[in-house]
């Protein structure tokens, strides 16, 4: 598995010494890879190691990484000489603070960093743009990304996904912009110092880790603290959240431009983009602006009103680095989406299946409404995995509103990812909170059995739509091979589910 480096000089400014040779723990996920991948662009040697081979780890060691998979001390010996910097997340302190990669780190006394470290030292010389907010981030900094290489710019760019275009979610361009996608989640973007700051919306979320909604709301003020001098605010007006700060922006003396339907009142502030109307057609959209005082047609190849109001925040953002509105509006018309964002897995039987991450019930409701464009005469029919049994306790009401926007709803049981079970919360909560008539919605504790359960509930027409930020990615192919068995052999397709009396149905 060992690979050269890149031989051709990267551009850009010079790779900072401490990640001249950089392990990083974790390598295989989203935004550890992304770093993986921006050392390496920046001609450093990276190694790394996770619990399981995966995509990403094959795509880094066709880079010239050196993976492992497993984790041991012998790992850090993958390198031309001991690891200058050992790069980690606050989840791998938490969920195994005796990691013998770390243990050896301390004994040898090599540097441990954490992720969002080493991305504010990558940005350093760069004009930066950062997205954040409680939904929304990853496909407005995708957007943007797309939109300015469409304009010719070659940015670096760190995103929670992989861009359908490119399959990556990171890479180091040769361009002076960097954008980024800043994790609200635990406060570590506060690492960072944009020369743009986007805020998509601020909604509570991540309370196991901010413990109050107030403590959630103060970490965005902080962050804008760290706007440079003479920086860019872009903010949603729609949501209340991200209003609110954005006038605390203004009375603190920092530039901001506000986009949306609401910025209609009380009147239309210089800078400020009114969203004037949206127009779904099947799976893109149509959005008429006013910008500036000129109407501006904005065309989203991704459904929903909400795709058009993030691409809106992208467009400003773009503006303000300098790219012509023209080719901005072409770049946009063109973006093609991000993996696991209303991503289309398959058809069978007549059925469409999708996959989206949506796990906070703002994020489930926007993309249930995206879903519904696209669904037509259908049904629009969704699988949800909650994520997290605190997030479950906390919102359970709130994610069952959400899910009633589709007219099928089968609810499995929670990925607990990092925390452990809570007693008496599971998905029966959200099943249990979704207004729908009787019949309707479904509860599922078994994930071996959803494949099944759900190929029975489905009908040719209807649109699926799996959702959730843990394992459920996998169940789209599940389904659609079991629906591919049911079509072939439809008088072996197993026995109905009785109509009462089967355990954890509704």
């Amino acid at each position: 598995m060992n690979h050269a480096r890149p031989a051709e000089t990267p551009a850009g400014p010079a790779l900072p010494s401490q990640l001249q040779r950089t392990h990083l723990i974790g390598i295989g996920g989203a935004g550890m890879s992304g770093i993986a991948r921006l050392v390496l662009g920046r001609g450093g040697e990276v190694s790394g190691s996770d619990a399981k081979d995966s995509r990403a780890l094959l795509a880094l060691r066709a880079l010239g990484a050196r993976t492992a998979v497993g984790h041991a001390a012998v790992n850090l010996d993958q390198l031309s000489g001991d690891p200058t910097a050992i790069v980690t997340t606050k989840a791998v302190h938490q969920t195994n603070p005796d990691n013998p990669e770390l243990l050896e780190a301390a004994r040898r006394g090599i540097p441990v960093l954490h992720r969002s470290t080493v991305l504010a030292a990558l940005m350093e010389g760069y004009r930066v743009t950062c997205v954040t907010g409680t939904a929304g981030k990853t496909s407005t900094t995708s957007m943007l990304t797309v939109a300015l290489q469409h304009c010719g710019a070659d940015p670096s760019f760190l995103v929670g996904g992989d861009l359908n275009v490119s399959g990556a979610g990171a890479h180091h361009g040769t361009g002076e912009v960097f954008v980024a996608e800043a994790d609200e989640s635990d406060g570590t973007f506060l690492a960072y110092s944009p020369d743009i700051a986007v805020v998509t919306n601020v909604e509570a979320d991540h309370l196991d880790h901010h413990g109050t909604v107030e403590a959630y709301t103060a970490v965005f003020d902080a962050f804008l603290e760290r706007i440079r001098p003479g920086g860019l605010l872009v903010a949603n007006a729609d949501d209340p959240g991200s209003a609110a700060l954005a006038a605390r922006a203004l009375a603190a003396g920092i530039r901001v431009r506000r986009y949306g339907r609401a910025v209609a009142t009380p009147r239309l502030a210089a800078g400020d983009v009114l969203l004037l109307d949206y127009r779904p057609d099947g799976s893109r959209g149509t959005a008429e602006l006013d910008l500036d005082g000129e109407r501006v047609t904005l065309q989203v190849a991704v459904p929903g009103e909400h795709m058009a109001s993030n691409a809106t925040a992208a467009l400003l953002a773009g503006l303000e680095l300098g790219a012509p509105l023209p080719g901005m509006l072409d770049g946009l018309a063109g973006f093609s989406g991000v993996r696991r964002r209303f991503e289309f897995r398959g058809r069978s039987a007549g059925v469409r299946v999708y996959d989206d991450y949506a796990h906070h019930p703002t994020k489930v409701a926007a993309a249930l409404r995206g879903a519904r464009q696209v669904a037509g005469q259908g049904r629009l029919v969704v699988a949800f995995q909650p994520h997290l049994y605190s997030r479950t306790q906390q919102f359970a009401p709130e994610f069952g509103i959400a899910l009633a926007l589709a007219d099928v709803v089968l609810a499995l049981d929670v990925y607990g990812a990092r925390e452990d079970p809570i007693p008496g919360v599971t998905g029966a909560l959200i099943a249990d909170a979704v207004p729908l008539p009787a019949g309707s919605v479904h509860y599922e504790p078994s994930f071996d059995q959803v494949p099944a359960r759900l190929a029975e509930l489905v009908e040719p027409g209807d649109l699926v739509v799996t959702m959730g930020a843990g394992d459920i990615t996998m169940l789209a192919a599940e389904l659609l091979a079991e629906l591919d068995r049911r079509e072939a052999a439809p008088d072996d397709a197993g026995p109905e589910w009785p109509i009462a009396g089967t355990p954890g149905r509704r």
